[in-house]
């Protein structure tokens, strides 16, 4: 299920013995756009540091309890590495994954390692790899910090980023909810990363491959109406096909 992100926040982490924090912030890869860690707030649990936790260890999203499930102990979660959520290396990845004992995701070919889901690598046996280094280029971003980039069509400025959308199964960033109010008073609109022409990270832009006209006539968000059949409106509009399709 598609899932806004900022409403997922303050969500409480439940361990397999107890309550370990909350969802403060979302780390995803710039190069598959894919959650790769949950940022967990543990300043009750555990002051002064930030844990990470892969969407491998998460469970289904709780809605009217607020609170994600994760598969692990508290003891397992407070000996995890420490990770510096905004300096990740490979080589701190690799410590993380044996750690849990759980295959590398970015060794095999697809969104999660051999399959799409995070799951799939759960129920995995740890094997020794051999491409330790494989997409070694690629960079963690925070949700947080990109909303509030700019978005910028193939003839202009648009608006801003104002949200993401993630799917709450394989955790792939579908799309970032782009506030038009600067340009078109009242329309929300949703682009797809696969739309994304390149970013700027360091001028805080997005680029995109859709004129600001196609946008504007395109359907406008609701985050109530966010269903199939407004996603096969939303690419039919812009001629491009969905995700979905295999």
């Amino acid at each position: 299920m598609q899932r806004v992100a900022s409403k997922l926040k303050g969500y409480s982490i439940g361990a397999k013995d107890g309550d370990i924090g909350s969802v403060e912030d979302f780390l995803f890869d710039d190069k598959l756009w894919t959650v790769r860690y949950l940022v967990a707030d543990t300043a009750k649990w555990l002051p002064g540091r930030r844990v990470l936790l892969s969407p491998i260890a998460l469970g289904r999203v709780e809605i009217d309890e607020k609170r994600l499930p994760v598969s692990l102990t508290k003891q397992q979660v407070e000996n995890s590495p420490d990770i510096d959520s905004k300096n990740i290396t490979r080589t701190h990845e690799t410590s993380y994954y044996d750690y849990y004992g759980w295959p590398y995701y970015w060794v095999g070919g697809d969104v999660w390692g051999t399959g799409m889901f995070p799951g799939s690598l759960a129920a995995q046996q740890k094997m020794e790899m051999a491409a330790r280094g494989q997409h070694d280029d690629t960079r963690m971003r925070s949700v947080k910090e990109v909303m509030g980039y700019y978005i910028e069509a193939s003839d202009g400025d648009i608006g801003h980023v104002e949200d993401f959308i993630i799917d709450d199964e394989s955790w792939e960033i579908r799309y970032l909810v782009v506030d038009t109010k600067n340009w078109w008073p009242g329309k929300k609109v949703l682009v797809s990363p696969e739309w994304i022409e390149r970013v700027s990270w360091s001028d805080s832009r997005v680029y995109v491959d859709l004129s600001r006209e196609a946008i504007k006539s395109g359907p406008g968000f609701d985050p109530d109406r966010l269903n199939r059949d407004y996603e096969e409106r939303l690419y039919k509009h812009y001629d491009r096909p969905g995700y979905w399709v295999v």
